[in-house]
């Protein structure tokens, strides 16, 4: 009998896995999910310990969720920067009983979240759209404040990679990429891809083991 010629794999080249952080989050972003909007919610919903919203939510639709949820319900805006409501005296403020995490980093259900909302700029106006230098200043500040490391990077956009969408709009961010090798959190939550993009829900970035989970609607999965 002849050894077989086939090369046995490197274990270096193998990808390396995060630890699992033994939460249940509940994800959303980018459309207001009728199983998640209507007055029964949420039965029929596992029990999670957070909320993580990915972006390009209605301010109204995120308050919806805290008032139904006895667990965190932690937030950064989307492109669209559409998650105010309108307050007694007719002016749009940021959803009462909800935590915003943009440019922070938030700990919450036993875990440490970092947030970046918005989009890179992709045409003139628009509060949710940030320059190339804004991200650069932006997300290394934000690294400073992670020092002591993240479970959890919170974004619309996404990084570059798998999940960059296919046109100029919903391209990859090379600065959430850069963030991403400075603090290799476990889990990466973003939204921005829809579903109708075609693209895998998630993956594992080969080189540093974080899982990158799109929020495009809802789901619920186990960090």
């Amino acid at each position: 009998m002849t050894e077989s010629s086939t090369p046995l794999p490197d274990p270096s080249t193998a990808p390396v896995l995060r630890p699992a952080l033994g939460k249940r989050a509940l994800l959303l972003a980018d459309m207001v999910h009728p199983f998640v909007y209507r007055e029964s919610f949420p039965q029929g919903v596992p029990d999670v310990d957070v909320v993580l919203a990915a972006g390009d939510l209605p301010g109204t639709y995120l308050e919806f969720v805290a008032s139904k949820l006895t667990v965190p319900v932690v937030y950064v805006h989307g492109n669209h920067a559409n998650e105010t409501v309108v307050n007694e005296d007719d002016r749009r403020v940021p959803p009462r009983g909800v935590i915003a995490a943009h440019r922070r980093v938030v700990e919450e259900a036993g875990l440490r979240i970092a947030g970046w909302g918005g989009a890179p700029r992709y045409r003139h106006g628009g509060h949710g759209q940030y320059t190339a230098t804004e991200a650069k200043w932006g997300l290394g500040l934000l690294a400073l404040r992670a020092r002591r490391g993240v479970d959890v990077l919170l974004t619309h956009a996404p990084p570059l990679g798998p999940h960059a969408g296919p046109d100029f709009a919903h391209r990859g961010d090379p600065e959430i990429t850069r963030f991403l090798e400075r603090r290799t959190p476990n889990v990466l939550v973003h939204g921005h891809i829809h579903e109708y993009d075609g693209k895998k829900l998630e993956y594992v970035d080969e080189h540093l083991g974080t899982r990158v989970l799109n929020a495009y609607g809802y789901r619920v999965v186990d960090l």
